[in-house]
């Protein structure tokens, strides 16, 4: 990879994504450059989770994420909005089923 791919020093950026103690889900928290995946792990564990505010860290390389923009969100959502059966208000929910 080149210097003008988006790379520093020749190195793949990475997104890092941390999961809690607390928290279900990972939360993105910031990007790296690292030769390789192993490395992108160690530096993301000594760069965002330093006062052990994680218990697991995802680290994925840019390139292979795909995103919708902020110019693409209303026609990119917009075909979710007819689909009535989505909606929990189309079912009949039973009584005895609780915290629906």
């Amino acid at each position: 990879m080149s210097n003008t791919e988006g790379s520093q020093g020749g190195w793949p950026l990475y997104e890092v994504f941390v999961r809690g103690k607390r928290g279900l889900n990972h939360v993105h928290v910031g990007s790296l450059h690292a030769a390789d995946q192993r490395m992108a792990l160690t530096h993301a564990r000594d760069l965002y989770t330093r006062r052990n505010e994680g218990v697991s860290i995802w680290v994925v390389r840019s390139e292979h994420i795909g995103a919708s923009t902020r110019d693409e969100k209303d026609p990119f959502f917009d075909p979710s909005a007819d689909k009535v059966y989505r909606h929990p208000t189309f079912y009949d929910i039973p009584d005895d089923v609780p915290h629906i």
